[in-house]
């Protein structure tokens, strides 16, 4: 994780570079950096933004820029193999394949992906418990775009 001094040396070396942007993503942290016309940074971590003033100051305390950098709950994310709708149940009037707490194994199907008028059922592929849900039901997916945060056992 990334303290303040570390966050205020990025921001620096992006001022001072030929960047517009800068992306750094490591252990399930994603940091963006981007110069807008006002000369201000802005910087945004999943799920909150900050923003951050020209002479490097944040908006918010360190430490609650810390706590909203935390590790995901989860071990593994089940993610969608292919590009389609993301449904969690097999019809608007059925139950959902699994909800946060829910149990699941290797061959539990735990949701479905639409595409071309096909619908493909979405296995788990691991022991454990789903503690995320992170696609929203009849919402687009990409191809490796995480869909579940699995708990495992």
């Amino acid at each position: 994780m990334l303290n303040i001094n570390e966050i205020q040396t990025l921001i620096k070396s992006l001022d001072e570079s030929s960047l517009d942007e800068l992306v750094y993503e490591y252990d399930g942290l994603k940091l963006k950096l981007k110069k807008s016309k006002e000369n201000t940074t802005v910087v945004e971590s999943v799920p909150q933004t900050v923003t951050i003033s020209p002479a490097n100051q944040p908006s918010e305390s360190p430490k609650a820029m810390e706590q909203e950098t935390t590790k995901p709950t989860f071990d593994y994310q089940i993610t969608s193999p292919m590009v389609g709708t993301f449904y969690l149940s097999s019809s608007p009037d059925s139950d959902p394949y699994v909800q946060v707490g829910d149990k699941v194994s290797k061959k539990s199907i735990v949701c479905i992906v639409e595409a071309m008028k096909l619908f493909n059922e979405i296995e788990a592929e691991v022991d454990g418990e789903i503690v995320e849900i992170l696609a929203e039901n009849g919402e687009l997916v990409e191809y490796g775009q995480p869909l579940f945060g699995v708990k495992l056992n």
